[in-house]
């Protein structure tokens, strides 16, 4: 039996797992380049490539400056922050109450730090999630889930 979604659960769902998705391939592309650091550093001082070389300096320069152990952290947190959104995504879609609590927890948890962020600089990016998890957080919170009360 099909149960009918709501369009708001949906697109929280498409959301999460948009996220679930960006955070899994950051943490791949972090950890290839911790297993591959060396490399990177000969390529960057060896390659010419026409155009787009800015793009590609600003990028090898973020990741050679940091420390390995940063990359292997930072690799590993995304990884498991991905599994952890991916979860909220799969619990979401079969509509259970732990997943409500869940994404209440830690979207409530991220918006202070996201205040913070958008007090010492806004940007559109910042701007977009901060909107994108208020409205993710009030659509849950009016639509929580009621308990059900066992027939007797």
């Amino acid at each position: 039996m099909l149960t009918k979604r709501s369009f708001g659960l949906l697109a929280i769902v498409f959301y999460k797992s948009f996220v679930a998705s960006l955070l899994a391939v950051t943490s791949v592309a972090l950890l290839l380049a911790l297993r591959n650091y060396d490399s990177l550093a000969d390529f960057s001082e060896s390659y010419t490539i026409e155009g787009k070389t800015q793009l590609i300096d600003w990028v090898l320069d973020k990741i050679l400056n940091l420390n390995p152990r940063t990359l292997e952290f930072s690799g590993i947190g995304a990884g498991v922050y991905a599994l952890l959104t991916a979860i909220e995504a799969i619990g979401l879609w079969h509509e259970k109450r732990w997943a409500h609590v869940l994404v209440l927890v830690l979207v409530g948890l991220s918006i202070p730090p996201e205040v913070y962020e958008l007090i010492h600089g806004v940007t559109l990016i910042k701007a977009i999630v901060f909107v994108v998890n208020i409205v993710v957080f009030w659509y849950l919170f009016s639509h929580f889930p009621k308990h059900k009360v066992p027939k007797q």
